[in-house]
Formats: structure tokens, C-alpha cells, sequence
């Protein structure tokens, strides 16, 4: 796919990840569309975006929300005409064990980390089938491959994501579409998800349930997450899925050998590796 010119829409824009895929496109002559709920680190990053002469805007969006997801591709056909890029890349995170996850817990996470990319898809999908060519991705994790403890919500949305994008992407051949699909499954980035419950309403926060075990493991992954890939190494990772259709974009390939082990356990002798 030749990206120059074309139109990319990205959720999550406002940091990490997401602000690097808007960097990235933009370099390359694309025409990007910058959604995040958080409103003024969106309006700054698509600022610094302008400021390099590419064509930028910024569109508050609340990825739960079907009608910001709707208002969001309206606003992006409004001023630039099509989309032909989509990157379903907001997202957050918390701790918890299965047992103990309050369901408004697991709710805030699978409405953004998983309705969100459904969402995204259902609304922009047919937006860019109509451009004549096009990509989404969506971002997942290594915990779409690997279901670790202390991270319930968090791992069945990932999960999920990979089994959509999967699923779309097969579908879009089945059909001859001229749209393609792709899924991220970074391994530690330096990014604010551990911080996530910073845009969360201080009502629905008030249901999330501590425990000793969750807490020690987000304090392990704080200090993991400060010393992962710097944001800026990804953003070109997922333009070269756009360009060559490629599926897996993997940040750590190596991490992603513990599908792998899971497999073979699972033929060799039904336990779950550890």
C-alpha cells in the first residue's frame, strides 16, 4: 500500500504508542487523525504535528462510546474526504485476579480495551472498504498470546482483540476486500498504561478492589514498563504492516515464543506452562 496521501485515524494519539504511530504516518505523508479522551495532550500532540507541515487534527473521543467512535469518522471524512488507515490503539490497564475483580473493574477495561477496537471496526470498516484500499490495526499485547496471572480484565480483552483482527483479517480475503487487517502485540513499551485509571470516572474508580497480590505485581511492572522500548520504535513497526500487509506486528518477537510453548504443552501433555 502507497501511504502517501491517504488519511490515518488513531486512537490513543494523545501518548505513547499512539502519538508514535501519528509521528510515523505523518513522516510519511499521511494526512492523520488524532482521537484520546485526554483533551489537552491530544490538542498538543496534533499541534507538534502541524508544526511539521503535515495535515493533523484532533478529536476528543471516548473509545466505550459508539457515538464518539461515530463522531470521530464524521469528523474525519468531514475534513479530509476518506480514511484509508485505522489503528484501534487506546487502551488501559489494571491489576487483578480473576476471583477478585469487581465487575465494574472488568467493564471499564473490556468496554475501551476490547468494544472499543469492535466498535472501531463496525463504524470505520466500511468508511475505508469505500476508499478502495485500506488497513486496521488494532493494538492487543503479549498478554493476547499469554494469559499471565494478575491481570484478568485486561488479558480477556487482549485476547480478544487477537481473535478479532484474526477473524477480520480472514474475512477480508474471504471477500476480495481491498482492506487489510493487522494486530500489535508489544512486549514492555514505555508507555502510561499503569497510570490508566488517571481518565477513569472517580465513581467507577471507587469500585476497583485492591488486593496485596495485584499490587505487588504492578509495582513489579511500573519498573519493567520504565525501562521497556521507547514509544517512537513502534510507530514505524505498525507503518510497515500498512505498507506490506503483514499480520503480526510483534515489538518483541522473542516473547512471542511463549504462544509457541503453550502449543506444545498443550499437545504434549495438557498442563498450562508457566
Amino acid at each position: 500500500m502507497d501511504v502517501e496521501g491517504k488519511v490515518a485515524v488513531v486512537t490513543g494519539a494523545a501518548s505513547g504508542m499512539g502519538r508514535a504511530m501519528a509521528v510515523t504516518f505523518a513522516a510519511a505523508g499521511m494526512k492523520v487523525v488524532l482521537a484520546d479522551i485526554e483533551e489537552t495532550p491530544l490538542s498538543d500532540a496534533a499541534a507538534d504535528i502541524s508544526a511539521t507541515g503535515a495535515e493533523a487534527i484532533a478529536v476528543r473521543t471516548d473509545v466505550s462510546k459508539l457515538a464518539d467512535i461515530e463522531a470521530l469518522a464524521e469528523a474525519a471524512v468531514e475534513q479530509f474526504g476518506a480514511v484509508h488507515v485505522l489503528c484501534n490503539n487506546a487502551g488501559v490497564g489494571i491489576p487483578g485476579p480473576v476471583g477478585d475483580m469487581s465487575l465494574e473493574d472488568w467493564r471499564w477495561t473490556l468496554d475501551i480495551d476490547l468494544w472499543g477496537p469492535i466498535c472501531g471496526t463496525h463504524v470505520f470498516l466500511p468508511i475505508i472498504e469505500a476508499a478502495g484500499e485500506g488497513h486496521i490495526n488494532s493494538t492487543a499485547s503479549v498478554a493476547g498470546l499469554y494469559a499471565g496471572a494478575s491481570l484478568g480484565a485486561y488479558n480477556v480483552a487482549k485476547h480478544g482483540v487477537v481473535a478479532l483482527m484474526a477473524t477480520l483479517e480472514r474475512d477480508l480475503r474471504l471477500r476480495n476486500s481491498p482492506v487489510r487487517a493487522s494486530v500489535l502485540c508489544p512486549g514492555p513499551i514505555n508507555t502510561n498504561i499503569v497510570y490508566s485509571q488517571r481518565n477513569r470516572d472517580p465513581e467507577d474508580a471507587s469500585h476497583h478492589v485492591r488486593t496485596e497480590q495485584g499490587d505487588k505485581f504492578w509495582d513489579m511492572l511500573r519498573g519493567f514498563l520504565a525501562e521497556g522500548m521507547d514509544p517512537s520504535e513502534v510507530g514505524p513497526m505498525v507503518l510497515d504492516a500498512v505498507r506490506t500487509d503483514r499480520f503480526w506486528v510483534l515489538t518483541h518477537p522473542d516473547m512471542g515464543k511463549i504462544a509457541r510453548y503453550q502449543v506444545e504443552a498443550m499437545l504434549d501433555d495438557g498442563h498450562l506452562t508457566r
